[in-house]
């Protein structure tokens, strides 16, 4: 379009737009508060401004979608790690780590192994895909769905106490 098509008050309708769009976008964030629409409310900030200091569409367009790229790519990291800073483990999460007994031998290719953790029988796995014994002490490595996987923890046998 020529420049001389468009009537005197085009300018204007561009920056209530991008008002709108701000907005639209911060009360999408605040209710979500998962960061998920801050980066292009940024994005829509900087592109009124352009449409503010009468930049053509294009531009506004352009800057709104360059501005919300970079700080998608370079601040969502930095901001989500420090959100999650304060997470504490919990239940599942915090099994990594902890030590439990082999209450039936764990062989992955049968499809068969327990493991007793806190007077809770587990379904295990064992992460190399070697067969560990009955009785033997593991390390929790990681929880998988319903499953913990387990390495051995060193060549120890629990009895049990009955």
């Amino acid at each position: 379009m020529k420049k001389s098509q468009f009537r005197k008050g085009d300018g204007e309708m561009y920056e209530i737009i991008w008002l709108a769009a701000l907005v639209i976008l911060l009360i999408a964030e605040a209710l979500t508060c998962g960061l998920t629409t801050i980066w292009f409310a940024g994005g829509a900030l900087i592109a009124l401004a352009a449409a503010l200091f009468g930049a053509n569409v294009w531009i506004q367009l352009g800057v709104f979608l360059a501005v919300s790229l970079l700080l998608l790519i370079f601040t969502r990291p930095a901001a989500l790690k420090y959100m999650n800073k304060s997470n504490l483990k919990t239940n599942v999460d915090s099994l990594a780590g902890e030590q439990g007994v082999v209450a039936e031998r764990i062989n992955n290719l049968d499809g068969t192994g327990k493991v007793k953790l806190n007077d809770v029988f587990w379904t295990a796995r064992s992460e190399d895909g070697s067969i560990i014994e009955q009785g033997a002490v593991v390390q929790i490595v990681r929880v998988d769905g319903v499953k913990l996987i387990v390495k051995m923890k060193e060549e120890e046998k629990w009895v049990e106490e009955h």
